[in-house]
């Protein structure tokens, strides 16, 4: 079964959401330090940031008239990115744009503003340090987000002289800025995104080998164990690892050692009763021709009974020893390039019979890799199993094709065809779809397992599907040669 999501795609969709989810903590993050201490340290540079534009934005006030203080504004605010607007000590705007501010900006630039009265010695002695000094005394600053709609805005104390005579009042410097990263005074990204670079760069160069060499060994041995599943026990499944998965691709080519050898045994164990059956058969064979001779006409009955069922007991023993013989030389099989045209032709003569509908539709030129009578002894039983269960529904019909360096043979049938559930198992020795085992629904089962057998001793797969509406297709898997 085909895995709907590779494991080298989970985990890269794990890394990726693992980024995501880092990226989105780190923005509530960001936003709950709006609601705490603006001296934290997230907000530390933006804090030293926006000081310094009030100290520069100062000092140009003070040498600016005050009817120029609207354009100085502006050109500070476009070169920045954010919206300034100047208020005095009684918090009325001054200078810039008028700025809808939220309740909560409003009172926060309330509390900034100078109380009434005059101001006390420490108050005059904090206005001459200037908006820029950081030691204590400074003048105050505060940093706030606003929802509906999201703004981030800043407030510092800067102090006012619009004439030159006049002594120096305090004022409030108001920034906003509508999106976090719209304005490098608030958040200049940079920092982080060099960060998220570094760390991406560090993950994929920590990550990314482990997690290719980690699918591509459980990939091999995926395809081993498919192999072996198919009865390759030849296969060797990738072992070079130091770990939980070497240990793995070693006890699967135990487990392959283990089955080959068990099937070894079994296939000479039948190869052996096999062999040993054939002369006490032969023996019971000849015997029961003298004794047809010597009986009467009312026990001739009974012996030819007898004669049948040894005459179905030596077929048995002769389909299994080309059954053993097969499996036990497939190593020793020589492929060279045949014409399957030819091939074909030859199981069509060997299994036709009067009245039988064969169709041969394979190309004269066509030619593959194979032992020519190892396939056409693979043909020949497909043809006769064919001709055995569905020979007077239709013609069978027997087809070729290449394509991609592979050869496709197909024999095909109109018959009833097979449950889909046996369709993985007829060609496994002694299935059969019908439970009875009489020679007069077909044989003892080793038909199509001697195909399997001879196909995969050249190198090939078979396999084979009901057509519709009906019968029964049989596809041999070559290697084209040409």
């Amino acid at each position: 079964m085909r895995p709907r999501f590779s494991l080298y795609s989970k985990v890269l969709f794990l890394a990726f959401l693992n980024l995501c989810l880092l990226g989105a903590v780190f923005g509530v993050f960001v936003r709950m330090q709006f609601r705490m201490d603006a001296g934290s340290f997230l907000l530390a540079p933006a804090q030293n940031r926006i000081m310094a534009l009030a100290h520069t934005l100062a000092l140009e006030l003070d040498e600016t008239p005050a009817a120029n203080w609207n354009a100085l504004l502006e050109r500070s605010a476009q070169a920045n990115g954010v919206s300034l607007c100047l208020f005095d000590e009684d918090a009325e705007r001054v200078a810039g744009p008028e700025l809808k501010m939220p309740d909560e900006v409003s009172r926060r630039l309330q509390r900034q503003a100078r109380p009434r009265g005059r101001p006390s010695a420490q108050a005059l002695e904090q206005k001459k340090k200037g908006p820029g000094n950081r030691r204590e005394g400074a003048p105050p600053l505060f940093l706030m987000a606003t929802n509906e709609p999201t703004q981030y805005w800043a407030g510092v104390r800067v102090p006012l002289r619009q004439d030159k005579d006049d002594r120096p009042k305090p004022g409030t410097l108001i920034l906003m800025s509508p999106s976090l990263v719209g304005s490098q005074l608030f958040f200049d990204p940079k920092p982080w995104l060099a960060v998220v670079l570094a760390v991406i760069v560090v993950s994929v160069a920590c990550w990314l080998p482990f997690i290719r060499g980690m699918t591509r060994s459980i990939s091999q041995m995926t395809n081993a164990a498919g192999q072996i599943a198919e009865g390759h026990f030849e296969v060797h499944a990738a072992d070079g690892r130091r770990d939980e998965i070497g240990q793995l691709g070693d006890t699967i080519n135990r487990m392959a050692a283990k089955l080959s050898g068990f099937v070894g045994g079994q296939k000479r164990f039948l190869g052996g009763i096999a062999h040993e059956l054939c002369n006490p058969i032969a023996t019971i064979q000849f015997a029961l021709s003298n004794l047809e001779r010597r009986v009467g006409e009312d026990q001739r009955e009974a012996v030819a009974d007898i004669q049948e069922e040894v005459q179905h007991m030596s077929a048995l023993v002769n389909e299994l020893l080309s059954f053993t013989k097969v499996g036990m030389q497939a190593v020793d099989v020589k492929l060279v390039p045949i014409n399957v045209a030819g091939a074909v032709a030859r199981a069509i003569e060997r299994e036709a019979t009067p009245g039988s509908e064969i169709v041969n539709q394979v190309a004269a030129d066509l030619r593959a890799e194979a032992d020519e009578e190892l396939l056409v002894r693979a043909i020949s039983n497909l043809i006769r199993n064919a001709l055995r269960y569905a020979g007077k529904a239709g013609p069978i019909t027997i087809a070729a094709r290449a394509a991609a360096g592979r050869m496709y043979l197909t024999v095909s049938d109109c018959g009833p065809g097979v449950p889909e559930e046996a369709l993985e198992e007829i060609f496994t020795p002694f299935y059969r779809v019908d439970s009875s085992r009489d020679e007069t629904t077909g044989g003892v089962g080793l038909g199509l397992a001697l195909v399997k057998s001879c196909v995969e001793s050249c190198r090939g797969s078979v396999r084979c599907r009901n057509r519709k509406p009906s019968g029964l297709e049989v596809e041999i898997e070559l290697e084209a040669y040409g």
